[in-house]
């Protein structure tokens, strides 16, 4: 069950390292000015560098989450890349000068590297979420064909984002397909220096519903947890066409976008 909005534990510095977060970047109104021809448009409010080692955030499936003030939200994106819908969203969030988190199946990015290569050069941050987001979940196989899954998943991603894989992932974020992690998957995944991100709400667009019902679903939730990482699914047609609204929702109701990059990474730009 989700946590409460003040039950909510962030991650200390002291928890996953030292200096897990740097601020950078400009408040929101400045990011907005920044967007040209959109003086109006949401922007990103900051750029929050993470420290990897040892993460595990996201109260649906943690005891903590990212250290965020009130109002303060990261865009999170899983399953793509996929034709039309991913490349849809990309639009949206260009169009307001936003810059989300997509979690990658190898699969998905091996077979439409332009888009993983587009997702990078509009300065998104490309994650990993498994090569092919198996039904049975990481947790239900057996833990060598599990790793085997996120290091390929993970190989994948780099080789469309980048054009070659390397000995360790230019960016260590991971997400388990289902939320389905172990202790020793978790293990696994800190002695390799891979952080772990789960979400604090979500939109439930694996469930098919009107765009306007999924934008009147999130909002709710999302206000009602005052903020958080929050996940969609850019594969799903119903979320494609409720971005826009739900990107112009944030702004009119005071939220502000916080963009998550590797500590070490800059910008992610």
């Amino acid at each position: 069950m989700p946590r409460r909005a003040g039950q909510r534990r962030v991650v200390r510095a002291g928890v996953i390292g030292a200096a897990v977060v740097a601020f950078m970047g400009a408040v929101a109104g400045a990011a907005a000015a920044a967007c040209p021809g959109r003086p109006d448009a949401l922007g990103t409010a900051r750029v929050m560098e993470v420290d990897p080692k040892g993460l595990q955030v996201g109260t649906k499936s943690f005891p903590a989450t990212l250290p965020l003030k009130p109002r303060e939200v990261v865009l999170t994106f899983d399953d793509g890349p996929w034709p039309a819908t991913t490349a849809a969203i990309l639009d949206a969030l260009k169009a307001e000068c936003v810059r989300a988190t997509f979690f990658l199946i190898g699969q998905n990015a091996k077979l439409r590297p332009e888009l993983v290569k587009r997702t990078l050069a509009e300065g998104h941050t490309v994650a990993h979420h498994s090569m092919t987001h198996p039904a049975a979940t990481l947790a239900k196989i057996p833990f060598e064909a599990a790793v085997k899954e996120i290091e390929q998943g993970i190989a994948a991603d780099e080789r469309a984002a980048y054009g070659a894989s390397g000995p360790a992932p230019r960016v260590p974020f991971f997400r388990f397909p289902g939320f389905a992690s172990t202790p020793e998957l978790l293990a696994y995944l800190d002695r390799t220096g891979i952080g772990v991100f789960g979400a604090d709400l979500w939109a439930s667009d694996w469930n098919v519903q009107a765009p306007q019902a999924q934008l009147d679903l999130v909002l709710k939730r999302l206000d009602a947890a005052g903020g958080g990482i929050v996940l969609f699914h850019d594969t799903k047609a119903q979320t494609a066409a409720m971005i826009p609204a739900f990107l112009r929702a944030l702004a009119a109701r005071g939220y502000g976008v916080v963009h998550i990059v590797p500590k070490g990474a800059g910008n992610g730009g």
